[in-house]
């Protein structure tokens, strides 16, 4: 196994460990207190989309362009991004709501339930995003590692909304931790089956394609997941300030390097 292979399977480890970081805030960070992360998250919806639409598309488009022409190539590309969009949705929908409610915080059945519901959902939601920052990774190492921060940013508050109800409701920090730390661990196992999987075809048609899809698979989540869920904890302007952040410091990490 090369060093770019440990390298990209090593940055979906840490992207996905983020997660820990999110369960041990939940034991010392009050639910009322939680609208300093809207900035976080409205951050990391701003470095997926500014990066995907920036950097990975056209990369998609660049590799199916010059295997099968310009206009070919970009009609490919722009499929399988809205294809990437779509599979995302039909992930998103087979799985029940991971939001936590207000009215069920004072039910400690209704909360561990939510504690475990939140935590599967999230472990699917991050397969594809351990995929995708190996896929990245892979590529380019830089890229890589600016995916991997914004996937580690977003995983904090989601290792939050796993950690809070199970905590509130079984009083166990250990339970907690665990079950927000178990949800991030997808991350990994995308990028390993991603790798055996894939390796036979890892040639510039795959990355083509896989950039697309992975191009339409983050701006799903940062539209549908990130967004939304920054709104819960923030008010507007705290999210758009922490969109036009990513996008700024997204597009000054690809001028720079």
């Amino acid at each position: 196994m090369d060093q770019s292979v440990l390298t990209a399977l090593l940055l979906s480890f840490l992207a996905g460990a983020a997660t820990s970081v999110g369960g041990a805030l939940a034991f010392v960070i009050k639910k009322e207190n939680l609208s300093v992360l809207s900035l976080g998250l409205g951050f990391s919806a701003g470095v997926m989309i500014y990066v995907s639409f920036m950097e990975i598309l056209p990369q998609a488009t660049h590799s199916l362009s010059a295997l099968y022409g310009d206009k070919p190539g970009a009609w490919m590309s722009t499929g399988i991004f809205f294809a990437g969009v779509v599979i995302a949705w039909l992930i998103d929908t087979l799985l029940p709501s991971h939001h936590v409610e207000e009215h069920t915080l004072d039910k400690s059945a209704k909360l561990k339930h939510l504690g475990m519901f939140t935590a599967l959902a999230l472990a699917i939601h991050n397969f594809p995003e351990g995929l995708a920052t190996f896929m990245a990774s892979m590529q380019d190492a830089t890229l890589g590692v600016s995916i991997a921060v914004a996937v580690a940013i977003h995983n904090i508050p989601e290792g939050v909304a796993v950690a809070l109800p199970v905590y509130h409701s079984t009083g166990s920090r250990s339970k907690a931790f665990w079950y927000s730390a178990g949800s991030g661990m997808a991350e990994p196992v995308g990028a390993v089956l991603g790798f055996f999987l894939l390796r036979s075809v890892l040639h510039d048609a795959a990355f083509g394609v896989m950039f697309a899809l992975i191009a339409g698979i983050m701006i799903y989540i940062a539209l549908d997941e990130l967004l939304p869920t920054a709104h819960e904890y923030g008010d507007g302007h705290k999210v758009i300030w922490g969109v036009l952040g990513g996008m700024m410091i997204m597009a000054l990490s690809l001028l720079l390097f």
